[in-house]
């Protein structure tokens, strides 16, 4: 039987093929785009290890929200319906960019990125030489609730945020609230592998030029979006998020050293199965990246967590979704009270 070049490597394959992109680097001005919702915008808290940029949203008196982007993602591609929802249920939103994305910290590797070979030992069982790890990018997190001198917070995150989410509350419990895993998985290497289509938009390197990425970012969509028969594609939308996305700043580069992160601290399985705090598994049944097994393992490692498993979900946050999502959330912070 003949095997694909990227067998058992889920969202791992497009390593190689992002450290050769073009690295772009555009720390433009904050863009001048409204957020109505915005009470303090501190662009940046100098932590111990990194620099982070990062925004609030909603009263300080509020619950304490830290909402966490995926690979590649700065805050800009979180979109004001989704954490506007949460400020309205009373929640003290915290956005920020992780290290090596948007204009937080780059972590400079000293030496030429290794992904090939990474990704040759990852599937022979081996080390993998990486920059960092997840565990220092939950270390992030809580150096950044530091800097805002709060003690505990509801942590949300989406695929890669939700991998970080997860080493928050297995790392630093009494410091988390309670855990919302979105379009996430728990790194087991034996889940299914993203679908041809969506391997092919991961590892298509990023456009150099801000017309090209916009196009592409709205391809891109068609691929991971969902099903368009129930979450409609919204050019005017997404158009809006991509021109967000490029001003605030894109790192190639950062990229492969978070993917190469994330190969290198493995599986969360039986650490997840040690956690007791309320949580959140949220995961759609046509997501392309990580397919509705990732969000089943997550759900089955997590002592009592609740499921929201919704029809035609797909990878990305869609508008439609928001209140459900927030209202699921909302009550899993009440729970805590």
């Amino acid at each position: 039987m003949h095997e694909s070049p990227y067998d058992k490597l889920p969202l791992i394959a497009m390593v190689s093929v992002l450290s050769q992109r073009r690295r772009i680097d555009r720390m433009m001005p904050a863009a001048t785009r409204p957020l109505s919702r915005r009470v303090t915008t501190v662009p940046r808290a100098e932590c111990q290890r990194i620099s982070i940029e990062y925004q609030t949203f909603g009263s300080a008196e509020g619950i304490p929200t830290l909402l966490i982007m995926g690979l590649g993602a700065s805050l800009a591609v979180w979109e004001e319906g989704f954490y506007g929802g949460l400020v309205d249920r009373g929640h003290y939103v915290i956005l920020f960019d992780n290290r090596d994305s948007g204009r937080t910290t780059k972590i400079e590797s000293g030496s030429d990125l290794d992904s090939e070979g990474g990704v040759d030992r990852w599937r022979q069982g081996g080390a993998i030489d990486a920059p960092y790890r997840l565990s220092d990018m939950a270390g992030d997190a809580v150096e950044l609730l530091d800097a805002l001198e709060i003690e505990k917070a509801h942590v949300v995150g989406v695929s890669m945020g939700g991998m970080i989410a997860q080493s928050l509350a297995i790392e630093y419990g009494p410091r988390i609230s309670s855990l919302c895993s979105i379009m996430s998985s728990t790194g087991c290497r034996d889940l299914p592998d993203p679908t041809p289509e969506a391997l092919s938009v991961l590892v298509t390197p990023t456009e150099p030029t801000r017309e090209a990425f916009i196009a592409q970012h709205l391809a891109s969509n068609r691929v991971t979006g969902g099903n368009p028969e129930i979450f409609a594609f919204d050019e005017e939308r997404l158009r809006g998020r991509a021109e967000r996305i490029w001003e605030h700043g894109l790192d190639p580069d950062g990229t492969t050293r978070q993917m190469l992160a994330t190969l290198a601290s493995g599986d969360r399985s039986e650490e997840l199965k040690k956690l007791d705090l309320p949580s959140l598994v949220v995961h759609g049944d046509t997501d392309t990246i990580f397919s509705i097994e990732h969000g089943q393992a997550t759900l089955d490692a997590i002592p009592g967590a609740t499921p929201l498993f919704i029809e035609g979900f797909g990878h990305d946050l869609h508008p439609d979704t928001d209140s459900r999502i927030s209202d699921a959330i909302h009550a899993l912070a009440r729970e805590t009270r």
